[in-house]
Formats: C-alpha cells, structure tokens, sequence
C-alpha cells in the first residue's frame, strides 16, 4: 500500500503542492486532492478583465481534474467538513449534486491548502452597497456596474482589518527577525485595483486619479512591501491626485452614500471597492493544529510541530502573510521536498531549505503598463525593488498565459528570468 497524501484544495497552493509532490516523491506515493469546484480560478488577473470589459470566468477558469490526470493525480469534488489529525481523516461532503451523504478519507500526510473564507458578510452594507473583483462573481457584478450603471462620481478603494492571529509567534526569518504583524490581508490588490482605475476614468472621459481615495486599516498601506517602495508609491500617488486614508481601522459600514471607518472617517463614494477581513475555514477553528484565529499552524518547513504529518500551503497556513500566489507556490515546493525526504527520495541537505518569504507583486495599471514589486525587507531582509512600465505588464499577461500552457507547471526558472528582465534589461 502506497502511503496515501491528501491535499486540501486545489487553486495555486493545492495545485501547486500536489505537483511538487508528484515530481518529488514519482510513483511512491498515491495523491488526492478535495477541491469544492472543479476548476481552478486564476484570481490575480480578475481586475485587468473587469476594466477590459471581459468575462472572467471566460478567460481565467482552468479544469482541474484535467490537469490533475496529467500526473494520476486523483480528484474530488466535495467540500471538507472536519479534519481529525488524531484518526487521520477527513470528512467531506460530496456536493456535485445536493443530498450526498458525508464521506470520510484516511490520510498518511495531509497538506491543508484550501485558502480562507472572504469575510464579506461581516461588512454591514456590502451586499446592497459595495463592490470587488476577489472572484467571478463580484468581478463580473463590478464590471457590469462599471460598464453599464457607473455615473461618474466619486470613488473608495480599500481593505478591512486583517486579523492575523498567533500562529507565527515563534517564527523567525532572515538571521533572526521575528515574524511580521500585518493589518490587512493583502494590499496589492487595492493598489492596482487604485491606479487601473484611474486609468479607466481617463479613458472613458470621466475624470481621473483627483475622484479616487485608497484607504487602509494600517498606519502605511501595503505596508509588506517596504517602507521605501510604497514612499515612492505613496509620492507618485500624491503627484497624480489620489487621496489618501490612513489608519481607517476597519471598515465600520458601507452604505450608498460612502464608506464609514471604525476610527471615525466617513468617505463619500459613489462606487465603494472593497476588500474584506481573510478567515480560516470553520472546521479549522479550535484544531491542535490551529491558531487562535483557526489559521495552521506552521514551520519554516510548512510542517505542523506537534504533527509531523500535518503541513499547510497557502493562504490556509498561519505563516503566509501577506496572503500571497508567490509565497503560496513557494511553500507548495517546500511540502514536496518534505514528503519526499520522509519517502527516502530527497536528501536532508536538498530538502531542508526553509521558507524565505519574499513579497512579489505585479500589478496591472491599465494601458498595457504595470508595477513591479520585489521585497523582502518586512520580513527582515535587505532588499525593496520597484519597477513600472510596459515590460511589468507583459510579464503579468505572459505569466498567465505560461501557468495555463503548462497547467501550473511554470518552470522554476520563471521568476529569474521575470527578474532579470524587470530589473536589469528593461528596467525603468
């Protein structure tokens, strides 16, 4: 009997763990991923496609069990109701058709890589008021609005307050730095979602970056980027005529008037962007395994420390902040160095190379030009790039189209070559 690897969802992380797995481990071990959905959904590039008019769910849906068969990888489609790392199981439930019965899977290894759950229903008002592009659905709702209802007023960009739990604590990066607190989830996002917006406006004739204000919950936005970038962010900003909230707290409610702030600031918005709170899944709450918010609970190796059999990738895990596709794949690889030491296939030496968290962000700004964002130096390291141009935006657009050629499998020497290109040959 093969050991039997189950893993927990099935976007970036899963994916991308259940490959690594596969390419590290050959025929020893037999795979299983659980997925809800049965595609994977390529999320970063949900923006461009609203300000271009194009269904996302068109363009950026990629089957799963289709690439997944391409390894012998096996597939279901159920969602996970309760994990138990005592027994070694997980409990599902069957949902391509209402009425299954609850299903159970033992494990040897389990990789929890299922993400979060996007807290928009702790946001008073988002329903009725409130708009983002975090998924097909609302991505297409904000296009529709954008392309069809939009009156031309003012608009509110920003993020609800992340809350992080203690998870990382005994975390240590980069010769000793102890592990970063963040109070939002991910503040790419809202930045490009910022400066593609302005250049919507200028492009329909509706005015430009002077309607927008970027708020954030934090005393610096995208504060994982660096101190240095998002000053030249922040300087670049002012110059086009943002406007700018800091230390917003939360986001208290939205209504059709604006947004109103937990720290008192009330922003008058036509149009109201909104990027909410990241939480664990339910079941993860109150696990061995899990965190005071329910995030797992990590090494720098992804391995749980009290069960060694228990690893986490991806927004699921307690170590990934800022909640990150790069950081995600990257601890997608570390699992499957893991497993592979464990099956006699890797070497201690090769295996062993712990997470070094880097925050990569490429983001679209509209008019075939993007930002380039490189840096380490949250976490403690030493380096902060940033890069805007044209040859950012082909390498986001190429990017997606690599990752759907090879079904996730984008060769490892992609980010070098992404670097040398942003950096040095076409740097600007």
């Amino acid at each position: 009997m093969k050991p039997h690897i189950v893993v927990l969802g099935g976007n970036f992380a899963g994916l991308g763990a259940a490959q690594k797995i596969r390419q590290y481990c050959g025929d020893s071990v037999r795979i299983t991923v659980v997925d809800r959905k049965n595609f994977l959904m390529f999320i970063p590039n949900i923006p461009a496609e609203i300000f271009e008019n194009r269904d996302p769910s068109r363009t950026l849906r990629m089957d799963l069990p289709g690439a997944l068969e391409k390894d012998g990888i096996e597939f279901i489609q159920g969602e996970v109701q309760a994990l138990d790392v005592e027994s070694r199981t997980v409990e599902f439930l069957p949902n391509e058709r209402p009425g299954s019965a609850a299903e159970t899977l033992h494990y040897d290894y389990v990789v929890v890589a299922m993400g979060n759950r996007l807290a928009f229903d702790r946001i008073e008002g988002f329903a009725e008021h409130g708009h983002t592009c975090t998924d097909f659905y609302y991505g297409n709702r904000l296009r529709r609005y954008l392309h069809e209802e939009y009156r031309g007023g003012p608009i509110a960009i920003g993020s609800a307050r992340f809350h992080q739990g203690d998870g990382t604590k005994d975390i240590r990066l980069y010769g000793g730095h102890a592990f970063p607190s963040a109070e939002a989830a991910c503040e790419g996002p809202p930045v490009e979602t910022m400066l593609a917006m302005a250049t919507w406006l200028k492009q329909h004739g509706m005015g430009g970056p002077e309607k927008i204000t970027i708020f954030t919950p934090a005393g610096l936005i995208a504060e994982d980027a660096g101190e240095e970038v998002v000053a030249r962010l922040l300087d670049i900003a002012s110059g086009m005529g943002f406007k700018y909230v800091n230390n917003g707290r939360d986001i208290a409610r939205i209504s059709g008037e604006g947004v109103e702030l937990a720290s008192g600031t009330s922003i008058d918005a036509e149009l109201k962007i909104v990027f909410p709170d990241w939480v664990p899944h339910e079941f993860l709450r109150g696990l061995p395994i899990s965190d005071s918010e329910g995030f797992v609970v990590t090494d720098v190796t992804m391995r749980n420390p009290r069960y060694p059999t228990v690893f986490a990738a991806g927004d699921a895990a307690a170590i990934t902040v800022p909640k990150l596709g790069g950081i995600g794949h990257a601890e997608g690889d570390i699992v499957g160095r893991q497993i592979a030491k464990d099956m006699g296939r890797m070497q201690a030496e090769e295996a062993d190379q712990p997470l070094e968290p880097v925050v990569y962000c490429i983001g679209d700004m509209g008019a075939s030009q993007a930002f380039y964002i490189r840096s380490n130096s949250w976490f403690g390291g030493s380096e902060q790039v940033l890069k805007m141009g044209h040859v950012p935006y082909l390498l986001k657009m190429q990017y997606k189209n690599l990752f759907f050629k090879t079904h996730g499998k984008v060769p490892d020497w992609g980010l070098d070559v992404s670097r040398l290109l942003a950096e040095k040959i076409f740097a600007a």
